[in-house]
């Protein structure tokens, strides 16, 4: 099974057209989505009606969660989330209220957005320095719990990785499509950064050897996804999706 991967559009969905474009050329088997899907100033509703109209496999993220639990004052206070709602139909909401937590593809194949626990868990990354480094084999294993896939799929770090466990299974992280890098206040003050505009996304393909995995990105018209979080009142995004860095 040859199976592409993505995680973390955060509504950007010409970063996206992109991927899918590219997604045309590698004769995929299937496509699946981790989560994260339209939080972001950029095309909220044109990011859901392209997916809706893909056969696509999909998790929730912690950012799709969050628009069915938000509270009034929260919305009044964050123009994004006010993008989100003005933007979204119900239909579309109750699209991303309906996406499972996790995932399995037959029994080979684990897919969730943070870990198995939580959707805001970083399951490879240890952020306490301020960036990220890969934890150790222990701690990412305490993580996975009853988790016994040979290969699993995560989002949510916008950071592509791999890593192999003393367990076998291996752990793939396919990064961000639509946001390279973001700074965050919690659980402490953090960067994750990829340092270039391009979308990242990952294929893996099961060969009678193991998995092929491979982490590929993409450019794109960066400059209109720019145009929008600018007409949005985002600047804040602009060097984030220009340069990949917080």
């Amino acid at each position: 099974m040859r199976i592409g991967v993505l995680s973390d559009i955060h509504s950007n969905v010409f970063a996206l057209e992109s991927v899918l474009e590219d997604l045309q050329h590698r004769d995929v088997d299937a496509i699946v989505d981790l989560g994260d899907i339209v939080y972001g100033p950029i095309a909220p509703r044109a990011t859901c009606e392209l997916l809706q109209e893909q056969s696509i496999k999909h998790v929730q993220g912690n950012q799709d969660r969050m628009l069915h639990e938000v509270k009034d004052l929260e919305i009044a206070n964050n123009p994004t989330l006010q993008l989100m709602f003005d933007e979204l139909s119900t239909d579309q909401l109750t699209w991303l209220k309906a996406l499972p937590y996790d995932l399995y593809l037959e029994d080979d194949v684990y897919l969730c957005h943070g870990s198995p626990r939580s959707d805001t868990d970083y399951l490879l990354e240890d952020i306490s320095g301020g960036t990220p480094r890969v934890k150790e084999d222990s701690a990412i294993l305490k993580m996975l719990g009853n988790v016994t896939a040979p290969l699993i799929l995560c989002g949510h770090t916008h950071v592509p990785r791999i890593v192999e466990l003393s367990t076998g299974q291996i752990v793939v992280n396919a990064g961000s499509v639509g946001l390279p890098a973001y700074r965050d206040d919690l659980p402490e003050v953090h960067r994750m950064e990829n340092f270039s505009h391009h979308a990242n996304y990952s294929i893996v393909d099961k060969r009678s050897v193991g998995w092929c995995i491979e982490q590929i990105r993409v450019p794109y018209d960066f400059g209109r996804a720019l145009e929008m979080v600018r007409s949005n009142q985002r600047e804040n995004w602009v060097r984030l999706l220009e340069e990949g860095r917080a």
